[in-house]
């Protein structure tokens, strides 16, 4: 099986800043005789708020030659509750009206395909604890299938024992939970995206793949993290074992959000810039 995992491509109808990419994203994806596409999320510059970007961008996603299975990324539907713009019940009531779901569960006949809302953990709500119940049943009735799992946001960004990362990573208590699961269920993949950075690790049996934003890259404006400066696509061939390449794909512009950061998320731009 050939899955296609692309991320954080920031599309808006009004704020066209990397809408110039999807045309030789979908063009690099037709000629891939994939199987499958999954976005892990930042599908949009701002579906948190604007819903418009929501439905503009969905109706993008339509144009793919293959099925696509989507998570949210934090710019879709919100992030941890003393952030800016908080994942609460009415973003993600806008985005599963929308997009149809915020998590899913596919199966082939060797694999089980499964995505998580990335922007759920770490609120200790009720629907945090909801979505660890549906993960750890869809997991244990992978019935000897092996498990791909995707999430918007990486389980680490610096290394699995790291304390709290902040906006990029996962906070320790739910990171354990999952590296917990994760272990006990054959979970050969974990495709994620969010940092804009492109890498490939492992955790234990467990391979991981930082995809690369569609969109842009970070110069200055956040701390170096590992992997590379690219923008592209990841490919994961899912036969006996996980095969996974990180891609530059031909034509895409490596935009840098620091030099329009002003202009696209004035309210992360740092003072000297947004004003």
């Amino acid at each position: 099986m050939k899955i296609i995992q692309i991320t954080d491509t920031h599309f808006s109808p009004k704020k066209r800043h990397f809408n110039g990419n999807w045309a030789p994203l979908l063009n690099w994806i037709e000629s891939q005789d994939a199987d499958l596409i999954v976005h892990t999320g930042d599908l949009t510059v701002d579906g948190a708020d604007n819903e418009a970007d929501i439905a503009f961008s969905m109706e993008l996603m339509r144009q793919l030659p293959v099925p696509m299975l989507i998570v949210p990324g934090n710019h879709d539907v919100g992030h941890y509750p003393d952030m800016h713009q908080p994942a609460n019940a009415e973003r993600l009531q806008r985005w599963r009206g929308l997009v149809g779901g915020d998590r899913f569960v596919e199966d082939t006949r060797d694999w089980r395909l499964v995505g998580i809302n990335a922007l759920l953990l770490g609120h200790d709500n009720d629907e945090e604890a909801m979505q660890f119940e549906w993960l750890q049943k869809v997991l244990e009735e992978r019935g000897g299938r092996r498990v791909a799992l995707f999430s918007h946001k990486p389980l680490f960004v610096d290394a699995p024992d790291e304390g709290e990362t902040g906006y990029w990573g996962f906070r320790p208590a739910p990171r354990q939970r999952v590296f917990d699961l994760i272990s006990a269920h054959d979970v050969a993949l974990v495709g994620s995206g969010h940092t804009h950075w492109a890498w490939q690790g492992q955790y234990k049996n467990t391979a991981l793949t930082w995809a690369p934003s569609a969109a842009f890259v970070i110069d200055k404006l956040e701390r170096e993290m590992l992997g590379e400066r690219r923008v592209g696509a990841a490919v994961h061939e899912l036969n006996g074992d996980v095969r996974s390449e990180i891609v530059t794909v031909p034509g895409m512009v490596a935009h840098v959000i620091d030099d329009v950061v002003h202009e696209v998320y004035p309210w992360d731009a740092p003072p000297e810039v947004a004003a």
